[in-house]
């Protein structure tokens, strides 16, 4: 495989990111004393900052490796949908995909963090499901994007009341028409919804709670295969790719069943290790890599991004540099 000619294809692709977008607000400072009104620190403001998040990370990833990421999603018609706004397109990223509703807020995760230790989360959010009109408008804008000229489509869900299941049938339909590539990263509450996608990616606690079953990866591997399979009876999907955590991936298609370890790294913040693998794989996927080098580069760029603080999106050339060594070991 010629990496180089990898990754300029990477460039090339042109990938819908729907799902549930945030804004990931950062108020950083100093700790050096107890309030004398409650035992809590007081924090000495030195740095705000915010970000964009949710499955707009993933759409940062994907533009991080050269891509072209077309997000779209709901935000309200507040102060925080015009910051979101602004932050895509500070990026470079277009607004054509975002719809503005009067019933919804925009959703904003502010982390409090003092002498850099995590010590308070504020949660803006009100989570509802979009109403009927709001599926409609959604659906629409998806068709037009997808009339514009795809390559693969992220159903990134994060349970915030976006992909109903009238959305992703809906738009899994829309894509089976142009025989475009979907990609799903899943929460529990729609598991199931996501019938004939092309490749399924749960982490290891979302398949067991969104089938129900336990047991431990490590010595009972059967049953972790077992539950895979039963997915697929379900799910009738082209490629199952699960998360392990510090276990590595796991990936089932018609050619493989295939494990991959983790690489020993200095973990700093798994944050937003989802997202960079779904994107990554998506991007694989619409180039046509094998499954289990799909599996590889994704597995690759998952860990390293564990290696940063924050949630930050892939670095392309620190990723380049790694899947060379993986080709030429």
């Amino acid at each position: 495989m010629n990496v180089d000619n990898l990754f300029k294809k990477f460039q090339e692709q042109r990938i819908l990111v729907l799902g549930d977008v945030m804004i990931d607000a950062y108020l950083r400072g100093s700790v050096d004393r107890v309030s004398p009104e409650a035992p809590v620190p007081i924090v000495n403001l030195r740095k705000s900052e915010e970000r964009l998040g949710g499955a707009a990370n993933v759409a940062l990833n994907l533009l991080a490796m050269g891509a072209k990421p077309i997000l779209c999603a709901f935000v309200g018609d507040d102060s925080g949908g015009n910051t979101f706004s602004w932050l895509l397109q500070k990026r470079g990223m277009s607004t054509d995909g975002i719809l503005k509703s009067k019933d919804r807020t925009t959703i904003i995760k502010t982390r409090v963090i003092g002498n850099n230790q995590h010590l308070l989360r504020i949660d803006e959010e009100q989570i509802e499901v979009l109403t009927t009109q709001e599926e409609v408008l959604l659906i629409e804008k998806v068709s037009k994007i997808i009339e514009s000229g795809l390559d693969a489509i992220i159903l990134e869900d994060y349970n915030k009341g976006l992909l109903t299941p009238t959305v992703i049938r809906s738009v899994i339909n829309l894509a089976r028409e142009k025989n475009i590539p979907v990609s799903v990263d899943p929460k529990k509450d729609n598991f199931f919804e996501y019938e004939g996608v092309t490749l399924f990616k749960p982490n290891l606690k979302e398949l067991k709670e969104g089938l129900g079953v336990s047991f431990d990866i490590v010595s009972q591997r059967p049953s972790f295969e077992a539950a895979v399979c039963k997915l697929e009876e379900r799910l009738k999907n082209e490629i199952s790719f699960i998360t392990l955590s510090e276990y590595g991936v796991f990936i089932r298609s018609e050619e493989t069943n295939h494990y991959i370890p983790a690489h020993l790294r200095k973990i700093s913040d798994v944050s937003g290790a989802g997202d960079t693998v779904i994107a990554v794989a998506t991007l694989c996927l619409a180039t046509n890599v094998s499954v289990e080098m799909l599996a590889d580069i994704s597995n690759l760029a998952g860990g390293l991004v564990c290696e940063v603080s924050g949630v930050v999106p892939i670095d392309k050339e620190m990723l380049r540099t790694e899947v060379l060594k993986l080709v030429e070991a």
